[in-house]
């Protein structure tokens, strides 16, 4: 549309291949054709208008050849042709055409059929022309007696538009609407006459609503969401009047109606601060969660629900339903159980703790039970971290909750275990008075442990918190018990032998092993590194870790009988007994050396394993009062530095959030009194209608709202330049993952510009929705092209594309004009949040952060390499191990200021401290990075 013509609010498809016919065939098909091809000579007509064609010579005949025609296919055609079609002169008057226009809707506001009534009435409201109106007003105003309820609603909304845009056409139209009301029965016509007197005479809405107010609830749903909003708008504008409606808005969250019960109970909110108004709006928001089956419905209504929460008053009253908040617990959706369980851990309190609790705790052993859900382990894990939270705050829950979570130590689930791992070394930290149960728990649970991870946790617990010498005693016994027979090598080659068997392997047959799932028989070397199945199985956890390579559990298990060694020297007495256990635990640490050095697993120990286990060896073998107080003192006192920062941290947030549900008044502001008030001070506060209004259009209210002119022109982006035959100037809105492109289009030649088509493409992952249509532009005429891209990940993109057209009259090929880029960035859909130091950590493991680069050489040594890539450098001066370190630092750098700055970026590296790097050594120091480019500059320091 062409900003010259009316807005239209119908929209057609074009398909982009077919070809414009001629005015005078489309004159033949009309006047002298069957009706199917009228039918589509119409539609040609109403597309050809819509691109821009003006098509006069055709409006007479589509009245003497079209308009009498009773087929109701071209009646609807019809409707949408006079809608677009031009109905004034230049100078503004009414074409002499439309008289006979005039005559035909009135005789299709009288036709015996109901549904060319209704399409008739719901055209009316379109029309912007009051000479073609008021000819039709006693045939409007008769179809509001008509039998048929789709006429008469429809009527009632002709009514509405005429006396919106026309008053003076039907001055009395609220009046007939009211009497209309009144005797009306069906609910649709009833919905739409209180719908407009609620916009063209509130009295009478009221007057009306006063006379039926004790039968609201017998209403149809559609008739119950206009009185809410009509009882919203009137109590919102006048607060006097609250107490006259209230008990309505109560009726209504009764309502069979889901949407009705939602608004009622979001009025009642904001109608009355009451507890018991909030008390029974909150319970009609959880009846709602519980009884919806649509998730996005459930993650809505808890919104609001949190919204109550946020506000100080409110928040004792929620606290009484946090039972009936955790039967929401039962959805399986992840994210309405996430947002839940967060609602209940903030309204927890020491009244309803134990009863959360005991829930909590229900849940968790349900999960341990169900596991074809493929959130399952997510939920128990939310679960974990929830009764963490609980006990953290209240210590006397520890106690209940400590053997239920103790038991999925053992869970496949390494991330709910290492929850459950974390609370627990918080909790033994803590209270004192827990330990003997955790520790006990703890060596109940440890031959069960199954990853390597929560092994390693649950051996820094035992080693630094069993005190007494059963303890420690019982901590060797599940150690010998996880390790399996020692020395471990040997005892290794002599079952892959045959000598020795497991218990077991003793009354199996000894075919068995011998042949595989195929049925055929293998024959296998004694020291072969790939091992049946069966026999890994039957290794004890701690040997099947270490049989795998993995060795870091090696120097956590060193470490741990390093502190109980040398606790249980300090409480026996008895030489010979410090002796023995001392020698068991270096006898230990020894053939798991002799083990990491053999051939048998599948990776070799590391060059930092060894030093860490040889150093323990060495402690045990002095005993040094230093090493003591280091290995049993110094370790608790970190984790215990480390827990009273973060306790610190929680209460820092805590005391803020506090700070702001209080709502501070200073001694010097003013008081208002609601007697005294104003009318247009009492309506200052915002509508919710709108908000919600406005927020399902995208248009969130923001800073910039107070001078939108200039944010838009911030965002305004020109395509072409100034001297084009076509000049494009792009708007760009954002509104979370949808870009919406506002292109203005201006043709600067005398010709008229024939099928003038956006071209656009992506660079990204960003995707073009749908491709804009062609469409006509006359001389030094302008027109507004949107198109709309769908954001796919969190990354810049580019949008390009050009303006291609064919020029009226003219021979020539298509013309062309290129447009500049639009660089979409990454921080207009980018939204601030926060996440644990856990979760991060996830998420940097999944995601794929490192820039890859790819390089083509015939040398095969790295040192050779290295020293060819500084030979033509200026890193001479830099021995080959620095020269890794600062080459890598130096194409980290570069990709990191392109992935900021653009592909021009150049980055300046200086290594700040010298970075050693040798085999099996960690990168240590920092780089220090200053980036440049067209852009600007900026300085980053990465520590590796």
């Amino acid at each position: 549309m062409t900003a010259a013509e009316n807005v239209c609010y119908t929209l057609i498809n074009v398909p982009n291949d077919s070809e414009p016919p001629s005015e005078v065939s489309l004159k033949a098909d009309l006047e002298k054709g069957e009706i199917k091809a009228k039918t589509e000579a119409l539609k040609k007509v109403i597309i050809m208008i819509l691109n821009g064609e003006k098509l006069p010579g055709l409006l007479m005949t589509i009245i003497r050849f079209v308009l009498p025609l009773q087929d109701h296919t071209i009646k609807k055609l019809l409707l949408v042709f006079w809608e677009i079609v031009p109905k004034t002169t230049p100078d503004g008057k009414l074409l002499q055409e439309m008289i006979l226009v005039c005559d035909a809707y009135r005789k299709d506001l009288q036709h015996p059929n109901e549904f060319i009534r209704g399409s008739t009435l719901r055209f009316l409201c379109k029309l912007k022309e009051s000479e073609l109106l008021e000819p039709l007003m006693p045939a409007i105003r008769a179809c509001l007696e008509h039998r048929h309820s789709y006429v008469r609603r429809n009527a009632v909304l002709a009514i509405y538009t005429i006396y919106r845009n026309f008053e003076n056409l039907i001055p009395d139209a609220p009046e007939l609407i009211h009497d209309f009301l009144v005797n009306e029965k069906d609910a649709s016509c009833k919905r739409n006459a209180f719908m407009m007197l609620i916009h063209a005479d509130q009295d009478r809405a009221l007057d009306y609503l006063s006379t039926c107010i004790d039968q609201v609830h017998t209403f149809g749903d559609i008739l119950q969401l206009v009185i809410v909003e009509l009882i919203y708008k009137v109590c919102h504008a006048n607060p006097s009047e609250r107490a006259r409606f209230i008990r309505c808005i109560y009726n209504l969250l009764q309502s069979s109606s889901p949407a009705v019960k939602y608004e009622a109970a979001g009025t009642l909110v904001t109608l009355s601060s009451a507890p018991t108004a909030i008390k029974a709006a909150a319970q009609c928001y959880i009846d709602l969660i519980i009884k919806e089956s649509d998730n996005n419905v459930k993650l809505i209504v808890l919104d609001r629900l949190i919204e109550l929460k946020e506000h100080p008053t409110h928040e004792r009253v929620l606290q009484d339903l946090v039972m009936d908040i955790l039967r929401v617990l039962s959805t399986p959706d992840l994210e309405v159980r996430k947002k839940t369980l967060q609602l209940a851990l903030d309204l927890v309190s020491s009244r309803n703790v134990e009863e959360l609790v005991i829930v909590l705790k229900k849940e968790v052993i349900k999960t341990n039970n169900v596991t074809e859900h493929e959130d399952t382990d997510k939920f128990r894990q939310l679960l974990v971290r929830t009764l963490h939270s609980c006990s953290v705050r209240f210590p006397d829950m520890a106690a209940n909750v400590i053997p239920v979570l103790m038991e999925f130590l053992s869970d496949t689930n390494e991330a709910a275990a290492a929850d459950v791992l974390e609370f627990v070394r918080e909790a033994i930290q803590r209270f004192d008075n827990l330990r003997p149960l955790i520790i006990e728990k703890m060596l109940e649970v440890f031959h069960a442990i199954k990853t390597v991870k929560i092994y390693r946790g649950a051996l820094w617990i035992l080693g630094e918190y069993c005190s007494t010498k059963e303890d420690i005693q019982s901590v060797m016994t599940e150690v010998r018990r996880s390790l399996g027979e020692i020395p471990i090598v040997e005892n290794e080659i002599k079952k892959e032998a045959g000598e020795v068997k497991p218990e077991e392997e003793v009354n199996a047959a000894p075919a068995a092993k011998l042949v595989t799932e195929m049925g055929t028989y293998v024959t296998q070397s004694a020291l072969s590194s790939s091992r049946p199945s069966k026999k890994e199985e039957d290794r004890p956890p701690l040997r099947g870790f270490l049989m795998d390579g993995d060795f870091y559990v090696a120097a956590s298990l060193a470490t741990t009988l390093t502190k109980v060694a040398l606790r249980y020297v300090a409480i026996v007495q008895d030489k010979k007994r410090q002796n023995s256990f001392v020698a068991e635990s270096m006898l230990i640490m020894a053939t798991i050396l002799h083990l990491g050095k053999s051939s048998l697993p599948k990776k070799p120990i590391t060059d930092d394993d060894v030093d860490r286990i040889s150093l323990c060896l060495k402690v045990l073998s002095e005993c040094s009062p230093l090493m003591n107080d280091i290995f049993n003192k110094e370790c608790r006192k970190s984790l215990s530095h480390m827990l009273t920062v973060r306790l610190e941290e929680e209460k820092l947030s805590q005391k803020k959030e506090s700070e702001k549900r209080n709502v501070l008044v200073q001694a010097d502001d003013p008081i208002s009194f609601m007697q005294l008030t104003a009318k247009n001070e009492m309506t200052s506060k915002e509508d919710q209608f709108q908000l919600s209004l406005l927020a399902a259009m995208g248009n969130t209210l923001k800073k910039e709202a107070a001078d939108p002119l200039a944010s838009k022109l911030n965002k305004v982006t020109q395509l072409t330049g100034f001297s084009d035959p076509v000049y494009a100037e792009a708007y760009v809105h954002v509104n979370q993952y949808d870009i919406v492109l506002d292109v203005l289009v201006v043709n600067q030649t005398n010709d008229t510009l024939q099928n003038c088509t956006l071209e656009l493409a992506t660079l990204g992952d960003l995707k073009l929705v749908e491709k804009p249509s062609p469409l006509t532009l006359a001389p030094h005429d302008f027109a507004n092209i949107k198109a709309n891209v769908k954001v796919a990940s969190t990354e810049n993109g580019i949008i390009f594309g050009n303006i291609v057209y064919d020029v009226s009259g003219a021979a020539s090929d298509r013309n062309c004009v290129v447009l500049s880029d639009i660089h979409i960035d990454i921080m207009d859909y980018i939204q601030p949040a926060s996440c644990t130091d856990a979760e991060f950590r996830q998420m940097w493991a999944e995601f794929e952060w490192e820039n890859k680069v790819t390089v083509n050489t015939n040398i095969a040594d790295l040192n050779e390499y290295l020293h060819h890539i500084l030979s033509s450098t200026n890193m001479k001066c830099l021995t080959p191990e620095k020269a890794l370190s600062g080459f890598c630092g130096f194409m980290a750098a570069n990709l990191y200021a392109r992935s900021i700055f653009g592909e021009d970026a150049l980055a300046n590296v200086s290594i700040e401290k010298p970075i050693h790097l040798g085999p099996d050594a960690p990168v240590n120091g920092h780089i220090r990075i200053r980036a440049k480019s067209q852009v600007g500059h900026s300085d980053y320091t990465f520590i590796p």
